[in-house]
């Protein structure tokens, strides 16, 4: 099934649709549907008869196999079974996910809770120690049918489908592509010495991925869960100048290393998963064009100054993969 296909496939999820897949697992919404801030998938919040809330999400048709999804659900149930607060599908009869009318979808407790603020050392305190229970039982086996992050995957991909981008401006097409393969080139050699560590992982645990609750962060979507290094899932953490990143680096880390070691050869594997993070997200920005949720959300992606900025980006990064990285303890 090719985008256009997939795009076209999920203009028939209708209301109508939804409700009657919900439905058809003894689950009977009283409220409305919620639409929720997601776009690879359809996702919404509602209240059922019962008084509890709910997330369901309606997997985008071809991009996970029923296996790769189904590993998924494994790992989060492993998770909450260690009481790791992360939000697991629901099992209805012994079965987590479901299919009506060509669609495959899975049910979620809704989670209520207020945003993760990465500024505030206690509470990254706090994601630090979960994180390291988490990486603490994950890293004992890892995923047979998902993904490892690596150069190959996110890389050329990325580069891959934003040479099919007929958005880019001409004129800058062969600049930021030649710089985008440049930088390329760079976390390869870069990733080859340092040969990282795989392990399961959350795989996108940015900030807007975790919840502050009233018992403290609680994880959520595990739709990109993957193989590889522990920094992965560290890293997008931390944010400002690189002293206040040093210090959020000491905190997160401490709190880490009460459940789980930490190689600190992997802070060199920093800047390498931020140009790959780039990559990715225009090319997957430039895979999903045709699909108009992405032209209706992210409008700017088709303008020159966009990617102006990017080709910008990508030179700045490629500079940083040159500077010495993070460090707290000498290797």
């Amino acid at each position: 099934m090719s985008d256009t296909c997939a795009a076209f496939h999920f203009s028939g999820l209708t209301p109508e649709l939804i409700l009657n897949a919900i439905e058809s697992i003894g689950i009977y919404p009283e409220s409305g549907l919620l639409p929720l801030n997601s776009y690879e998938n359809r996702v919404y919040q509602f209240r059922c008869d019962r008084g509890k809330r709910y997330v369901v999400k309606f997997y985008r048709p071809e991009r996970w196999s029923d296996e790769q999804i189904l590993e998924e659900h494994a790992f989060a149930f492993e998770l909450q079974a260690a009481e790791i607060p992360l939000a697991a599908p629901v099992n209805v009869d012994g079965v987590s996910l479901h299919l009506f009318e060509g669609y495959r979808f899975a049910l979620f407790p809704s989670i209520g809770g207020r945003s993760f603020e990465v500024d505030n050392l206690e509470q990254l305190e706090a994601v630090g120690q979960f994180i390291g229970r988490m990486h603490q039982y994950a890293k004992g086996s890892r995923f047979q049918a998902r993904i490892a992050i690596s150069p190959q995957t996110f890389g050329d991909t990325g580069i891959a489908e934003m040479a099919e981008c007929q958005l880019i401006p001409a004129k800058l097409r062969a600049p930021l592509l030649e710089t985008t393969h440049t930088l390329l080139e760079q976390v390869r050699l870069q990733w080859q010495q340092l040969t990282p560590s795989k392990m399961r992982l959350h795989g996108d645990l940015h900030p807007g991925n975790i919840l502050w609750t009233p018992d403290g962060p609680g994880f959520v979507d595990l739709d990109d869960a993957c193989n590889g290094p522990a920094v992965q899932d560290l890293w997008m953490m931390l944010s400002g100048d690189r002293n206040q990143q040093q210090l959020q680096l000491e905190v997160l880390l401490e709190a880490y290393s009460e459940f789980s070691d930490f190689h600190p050869a992997e802070l060199k594997l920093i800047e390498c998963l931020r140009a790959l993070r780039l990559m990715h997200y225009n090319g997957w920005l430039a895979k999903r064009w045709l699909d108009p949720a992405f032209p209706l959300h992210f409008p700017w992606f088709a303008t020159e100054d966009y990617w102006q900025q990017q080709w910008q980006l990508f030179n700045d990064q490629l500079q940083r993969l040159h500077q010495p990285p993070l460090s707290l303890i000498p290797y």
